[in-house]
């Protein structure tokens, strides 16, 4: 059996809709990590024997195994296979989990994993040719199937969160992210593409009045709007997991071991609040408690989410630190290119950890239809 291992994360800036990455087709942001990885971790490339790529809009340019045209318009040899997977929000990071489990069963020693999308590019729910109303109408006879903002507004209502209390989130997050920038708290992850140096959606100003100036977006008398909520991005991020004697065969440095993995479904209407129980999950099965967790990654797509898992962590744990979760900001400050957005934060997680000298962190993501993934990483 295996030892599975994290050598490097690398991962492009995130472009806004319509923004720097417009021009980049979704093959070539993934071959653009992909060069950067094997570039900057100094493997041999012949030695990688899968790459496992999270796409979650697979139509057009994303469609035909996106994961092996990004290899083929890669640098990479056409010996290594690839492909593609759909986990929806959470398929980065699914990714890194099979590639780990890959690794852990002994069946491979390199695997490389991540994640791409073009949300300009290949638009969201082009692959169903419209919205919720081209599913199996069976579905909806068994389950109320609604948007992920009208979850959000339920969980914003349930837990009596106010627009303030989104907005005043969302703020710092800008801030956070703002600050992550300017000290370049990020430079050693990214691997620069079209121009961009850093997280175009970031506001390096933000504007808590500003923010609350916003419309709602998905009731006229809502809480939530684009202020408090993730932004439609473009990006790509990938992974480099290995055995870690392989690692140490082919003289690559181990950075983290994996402590857990876990993934967990639930109720598919407020379908966001599955982040509770796999934070749950994932610690029991790490043996930890959630005060000895140095840096969380939880995905912005929806502050209520966020501020909803904080209340039930301090219910089952106590008082949280909340500067130790999504320190640089999260995906409503630089994006959330759904299907790259699990390995953006796994990368983001390393570079923290090591950037403050930390040990143990968390990674957890909302997935639609009541899913949720949630990654314990530990930095050797």
């Amino acid at each position: 059996m295996g030892e599975p291992v994290i050598v490097d994360a690398v991962r492009t800036p995130i472009g806004k809709a319509q923004g720097g990455l417009r021009g980049v087709p979704p093959d070539a942001l993934l071959a653009h990590v992909l060069d950067a990885l094997v570039g900057r971790s100094g493997v041999d490339p012949r030695a990688i024997e899968d790459v496992v790529v999270g796409c979650v809009t697979q139509a057009g340019e994303q469609g035909a195994n996106v994961g092996r045209l990004g290899v083929l318009l890669s640098r990479l040899p056409v010996s290594v296979p690839a492909v593609t997977l759909d986990r929806m929000c959470g398929s980065a990071q699914q990714a890194i989990h099979f590639a780990a489990q890959a690794v852990a069963a002994g069946d491979q020693g390199v695997v490389v994993a991540g994640g791409v999308e073009s949300m300009t590019r290949v638009p969201m729910f082009s692959d169903i040719g419209g919205g919720f109303e081209r599913l199996d109408p069976a579905l909806f006879e068994r389950h109320e199937m609604i948007h992920q903002g009208e979850s959000a507004e339920r969980i914003a209502a349930r837990y009596g969160l106010s627009r303030h209390d989104l907005d005043a989130f969302g703020y710092e997050s800008h801030r956070r992210g703002a600050q992550a920038a300017r000290e370049g708290y990020h430079r050693r992850e990214m691997a620069p593409l079209a121009g961009l140096e850093r997280d175009e959606g970031v506001r390096l100003e933000p504007s808590l009045e500003r923010m609350l100036a916003l419309p709602p977006a998905y009731r006229s008398d809502g809480v939530i709007t684009a202020g408090n909520a993730s932004q439609i991005s473009d990006g790509a991020a990938a992974v480099l997991i290995a055995d870690r004697g392989r690692a140490a065969a082919l003289g690559l440095r181990a950075r983290a071991r994996f402590r857990a993995r876990v993934v967990v479904a639930g109720d598919p209407t407020l379908q966001l609040l599955e982040v509770i129980p796999a934070t749950h999950r994932a610690l029991e099965r790490a043996g930890l408690r959630l005060e000895e967790i140095d840096v969380v990654e939880i995905n912005e797509a929806f502050a209520s989410v966020v501020l909803a898992w904080a209340r039930e962590m301090e219910r089952s744990y106590g008082p949280l630190d909340m500067e130790r979760v999504n320190p640089n900001g999260g995906a409503i400050a630089h994006g959330h290119p759904l299907g790259a957005t699990g390995a953006v934060l796994l990368t983001k997680l390393l570079h923290e950890l090591e950037r403050r000298g930390g040990h143990l962190g968390l990674q957890v993501m909302c997935i639609g239809h009541g899913m949720a993934t949630a990654t314990i990483i530990e930095r050797l």
